[in-house]
């Protein structure tokens, strides 16, 4: 095991790295479904936390973002991004364990203000060992490969989210049901296989080749502050801040409205959830392969609108009518904001490292980090304490129907509560994307072409599968059918179907 940068990577050692890499997700990602999320919530739920305890646990993501200026400096002063990051991703690992043994050691067990101390512990490490990573994986993942990699590794980390998380839950009700007496100890023993999968990463982390970095001789002060005077990066700050902002306004409260003001079970919910979760697995390899292909502005052009409706469209769930209609609705805003958000994610990540230089992405990058988690964390701040205000505040939207048999009212639009964020975080989402007009990025190819690329895509296949019933002699299209479709598709020299009709 070799802890020095390499001069030189050979194409086995990159490829082997790469494999490295995905396993070090995956191990990562099980670690975050056993000690975070829902399961977290439910364990200090069953220790007697208070709200003002459970919103400390929420924000302690975000609230730690601001140590990853700890990482800069010792990237700076050690030059070794792979001794940094497996030292703190160690250091992280240690604070789930202790909240895995420590009912083991002593009678009482843990109370909620330590799991709070040693969670605080574990961001703070993992924000640091995050930094280095980031810059690590900056240098090692070429350009060309950086959407289609991380769409891969992203894709395999929320399959195996979504089974472990099913999976888990199925035995934390079993227990629940036959076993109550032991459902806090289920959720330690959660914790200490999430730290000991932890260390399984930092194992991965550490056979992984480091490329060597160009030599920072910056100040910390003059480096943080290089990504704000880089012109082109700095409106991507604007850009990703203000679109955090807008979207943290109103997506924290989805689960709240569902439960709350339409009165949707927490199994609905989680159904949900899952809905959106696998529509985001399967679309993630298209958007790799169209980040890679066509730029990440482009994805985030066509996935952002998209996202938005979907943010506005929640705001219409609670009109009168059928609840088999108004599950279908959410079911459908589920499916459309898993594809959208899987490219958007995708396309912003790989959008900073790519503005990022080389020899200073680190900076770049956590200074990004950072910016995003402090909107990220005042906008539901923000949110919260204009609920009441909201609550007692209701806008309606209603036409009236003469006819013989009286006058009917219909409601067009109906806003209170929760509905009010919606609508604002949606428009303020909208007015963000005009944001990414002045972001410039390499390779950018201009979006009509993305969209007429998928046109033709979608085409094809079809033309292709309506061929395959032909040959099957299933289906016989006719003469004027078959004069249509040779107009809609014409071949072009590389494969590929152009709509002649546009």
């Amino acid at each position: 095991m070799n802890l020095r940068p390499s001069e030189k990577i050979s194409a086995v050692q990159l490829n082997r790295g790469l494999d490295l890499v995905i396993a070090d997700g995956l191990s990562a990602e099980a670690m975050v479904v056993f000690t975070s999320g829902t399961f977290l919530t439910a364990m200090a739920l069953n220790m007697g936390a208070t709200n003002f305890q459970l919103g400390i646990l929420a924000a302690l993501p975000t609230f730690t973002t601001m140590f990853q200026l700890a990482a800069i400096w010792m990237v700076q002063r050690f030059n070794n991004r792979k001794a940094v990051t497996a030292l703190f991703n160690f250091l992280a690992r240690l604070p789930l364990l202790a909240i895995g043994v420590i009912p083991f050691l002593f009678t009482k067990g843990t109370s909620v203000q330590v799991l709070i101390m040693l969670l605080f512990f574990q961001h703070i490490f993992g924000d640091i060992g995050g930094a280095a990573w980031n810059s690590w994986m900056k240098d090692l993942i070429p350009g060309e490969r950086l959407g289609s990699f991380f769409s891969k590794r992203s894709r395999l980390a929320q399959t195996l989210n979504v089974t472990l998380s099913l999976a888990t839950a199925v035995g934390i009700d079993y227990v629940k049901t036959h076993y109550p007496h032991y459902e806090i100890l289920t959720y330690n023993l959660l914790f200490m296989l999430g730290g000991v999968l932890g260390m399984i990463s930092v194992g991965l982390l550490l056979r992984t080749p480091e490329p060597k970095a160009a030599v920072i001789n910056d100040k910390l002060f003059t480096l943080f502050s290089k990504p704000l005077r880089n012109t082109n990066f700095r409106n991507l700050l604007i850009f990703n801040s203000f679109w955090a902002f807008a979207l943290n306004l109103a997506t924290p409260f989805f689960a709240v409205y569902m439960m709350r003001t339409l009165g949707i079970s927490v199994a609905y919910i989680i159904g949900l959830g899952i809905v959106g979760q696998i529509s985001s697995i399967i679309s993630l390899k298209l958007w790799g392969r169209y980040s890679d292909r066509f730029s990440n502005k482009n994805i985030i052009g066509i996935c952002g609108p998209t996202y938005v409706a979907c943010i506005i469209a929640f705001a219409f769930t609670a009109m009168p009518g059928n609840s088999n209609a108004m599950l279908t609705m959410l079911a459908v805003i589920h499916i459309l904001s898993g594809v959208s958000t899987a490219g958007i994610n995708l396309a912003i990540s790989n959008i900073g490292i790519k503005l990022a230089p080389n020899s200073e992405a680190i900076a770049y990058i956590s200074t990004k980090n950072m910016l995003v988690a402090f909107f990220s964390t005042i906008a539901p701040m923000i949110g919260g304490s204009l609920a009441d205000f909201f609550a007692s505040h209701q806008l309606n939207w209603t036409i009236q129907w003469t006819s013989a048999h009286g006058v009917e009212d219909i409601k067009l639009l109906a806003l209170q509560g929760w509905n009010y964020f919606f609508v604002i975080g949606g428009l303020l989402a909208l007015l963000s994307l005009r944001l990414l007009h002045n972001v410039k990025e390499r390779g950018e190819i201009d979006r009509q072409k993305l969209v007429l690329h998928m046109r033709s895509r979608l085409r094809s296949r079809l033309r292709a599968n309506l061929g395959r019933r032909v040959a099957d002699g299933i289906y016989y299209p006719s003469t004027v059918v078959r004069k249509n479709m040779s107009r809609l598709f014409r071949p072009q020299h590389d494969g590929t179907y152009t709509d002649t009709m546009v």
